[in-house]
């Protein structure tokens, strides 16, 4: 019976230890407190062409170089390019499709055709689809300080 006890103790201690590893920190360690929704941002930013924010959101994409940006679904198709502050951390490349809370900054920008190749390019788009990018982009983007990966 003690046997049994202890076995249940050290499955129950090592399955909360993998669940503690759901969660990971990149750059400033942030909590998930006042987080709003991606979907969200757009609205709450109205016209204005820069804003403090804490998003929650999905992963669609993560640069496939070292992690130095990731696309966070906006809703309706649309995605946020989300940078790091001062090039300063990165995000693991698994995570596509994962939940994130982002803190930082969200800003209104225009993304030179010369970036945004670049950018194609740390997708692994080929070298047509590169090629096909001829306009600036005008996209809200952002630009965060701390990101938290979820499950």
């Amino acid at each position: 019976m003690k046997k049994l006890l202890i076995i249940g103790l050290v499955l129950g201690l090592s399955s909360g230890a993998f669940a503690q590893q759901e969660i990971s920190y990149h750059g400033k360690k942030i909590n998930e407190k006042g987080a709003i929704q991606a979907t969200e941002l757009a609205t709450q930013m109205g016209s204005k062409e820069k804003m403090p924010a804490k998003v929650e959101g999905t992963v669609e994409s993560v640069c496939k170089v070292k992690g130095c940006w990731m696309k966070v679904k906006t809703g309706d198709g649309q995605t946020m390019r989300v940078t790091f502050k001062d090039y300063g951390f990165f995000v693991p490349k698994d995570i596509v499709g994962k939940t994130v809370v982002v803190q930082g900054t969200a800003e209104t920008s225009v993304t030179p055709v010369d970036e945004l190749r670049h950018y194609a390019q740390d997708a692994g788009k080929s070298k047509e689809d590169i090629e096909k990018i001829t306009e600036p982009e005008k996209a809200l983007t952002f630009v965060a300080d701390g990101v938290i990966v979820k499950k």
